[in-house]
């Protein structure tokens, strides 16, 4: 047992594939994660079919699909399904295995298979549980202080961290890990998981951070050839209407920042294996549960099938993964697929419950993605180098040459000469769809229903607002509520 792989994934929230050096990025800082590339295998093409937390984070710890594992929508009161998590698999085999960050599951303390889980929840009280962040907090002077920087977690205001760094959330994951690290039964191989609440929103980088970004010329969004008068995309787009140039220049400037702040926090894990003797027999899996449309398209935040939220990094590395070294894979891949790969890779048996493939070895044709079950519903299809986007409200249809358009500036679903694969796409993705999504479909064809006029809702930006957690609040059933579904 004790010359079997151990593995250190390390997962993120809503970091898009193309926040790195090495996929050509022109201002994000990544040297960790570029030579960690460099040392391994990067798939190009992975993707969160379900990109939203909880429905990705399933997919990611099942290896199923969201038609089995059932959320295709974010049942944050959903348990886990029933079956062999990553964890437990690993646990079969006689591995330890243990979690530090941000799981997203229900009830919070479920372990999902780990021995052992530090929890870090972004201040989520309304469920229930006070977790290992919030308690570290309190018991080294910051009580309830978490969220006294006034930026939310669910808009792009951005001002630097208010507490000491040691008590960033980034900061407690690292150590928390590297602890768990040095506490390795020496007897058994381990299953490592960090995972990182940031960069996802709120944007309070470390001002050492913010300011490595201070001279750096910030990229902001391109212009689409396409009109954004479809009413789930003016319903999508109402969390982007209401900030300034300089405010999203702001906000993608500290959202680089969070991002190198976790690049360089990976060195540190990286180091501490090393010091460990660990790091040769180490397999390291970088990834993230879903991206972030950063204003592109005039949208922010996840849960469409643009680049930006769906195509997700992923990098396999390490001693062990020599035999790929150097690779860049641009064979399409998702979330269900890592499963399957990592264990193939550490000799532990695939469940049989896992949809996913062995991603070293074999290649899919295709990758189906689904999001939202009411107007804000999206399908989406990418197969080869093309992809459709289909809005049910309104039955329309974008189609993308992913190829030679990644910033999916120019539709081609009007386009007479692409026609053909318009239509074969189309009939492809009907294939798949299921349940309520099949009254959308007409002889066989995309059908949808009918658009309404919009109109806007209400401005609820603060409605997901935290303040000061001391004591912890109570009493609430419905924080997590977003009232405009």
């Amino acid at each position: 047992m004790e010359n079997r792989k151990n593995v250190l994934m390390i997962a993120t929230d809503h970091w898009p594939a193309s926040l790195l050096g090495c996929a050509g990025h022109p201002t994000v800082m990544t040297p960790t994660l570029d030579q960690l590339s460099r040392d391994g295998i990067r798939f190009t093409n992975c993707y969160s079919t379900c990109p939203v937390c909880i429905p990705a984070r399933r997919s990611l710890m099942t290896g199923m699909s969201p038609r089995s594992h059932g959320d295709r929508v974010y049942s944050d009161r959903m348990p886990m399904p029933d079956v062999t998590t990553f964890a437990q698999a690993f646990r079969n085999a006689g591995y330890q295995a243990y979690a530090v960050g941000k799981l997203h599951v229900y009830p919070q303390r479920s372990r999902i298979g780990f021995d052992d889980v530090v929890l870090m929840e972004e201040g989520r009280y309304d469920f229930g549980v006070v977790d290992d962040y919030q308690i570290w907090l309190g018991e080294n002077g910051y009580t309830g202080q978490e969220f006294l920087h006034a930026c939310g977690s669910n808009n792009y205001i951005t001002r630097p961290w208010h507490l000491p760094e040691e008590a960033h959330p980034t900061a407690f994951a690292t150590r928390q890990m590297m602890h768990m690290i040095k506490r390795k039964d020496p007897t058994r191989p381990a299953f490592f998981y960090i995972s990182y609440q940031f960069p996802h929103p709120p944007l309070v980088p470390l001002p050492e951070f913010w300011d490595m970004y201070g001279d750096a010329e910030i990229d902001m969004p391109e212009e689409d050839d396409w009109p954004k008068d479809a009413e789930v995309l003016r319903i999508l787009g109402q969390m982007a209407g209401s900030y300034s140039e300089k405010e999203i220049r702001r906000a993608r400037r500290a959202f680089y920042a969070q991002c190198t702040y976790i690049d360089y926090s990976i060195r540190s894990l990286i180091g501490t294996l090393r010091e460990s003797s660990l790091l040769k027999d180490t397999v390291i899996v970088f990834l993230s549960d879903h991206g972030d449309t950063l204003f592109d398209h005039g949208l922010v935040a996840k849960r469409t099938f643009y680049e930006g939220s769906a195509n997700v990094p992923l990098i396999i590395t390490g001693a062990p993964v020599a035999p790929w070294r150097g690779q860049v894979s641009d064979r399409l891949a998702c979330l269900e697929d890592v499963m399957p790969t990592v264990l193939s890779l550490c000799g532990v048996p695939v469940p049989e419950t896992v949809e996913g493939i062995n991603l070293l070895h074999e290649e899919r044709e295709e990758i189906f993605g689904e999001i939202g079950e009411n107007k804000r519903a999206t399908r989406m299809l990418r197969r080869g180098p093309y992809k459709l986007i289909w809005y049910p409200c309104g039955n329309r249809r974008q189609l993308f040459h992913v190829e030679e358009d990644p910033g999916e500036h120019h539709d081609l679903a009007g386009k007479p000469e692409y026609a053909e694969v318009l239509r074969d796409l189309e009939d492809r993705l009907a294939g798949y769809l299921h349940g309520c999504d099949e009254e959308w479909v007409r002889d066989g064809k995309l059908a949808g229903y009918p658009e309404e006029p919009f109109v806007p809702a209400p401005d609820y930006e603060l409605y997901n607002q935290r303040g000061y957690h001391w004591p912890p609040p109570g009493g609430y059933t419905n924080i997590g509520t977003d009232i405009r579904k």
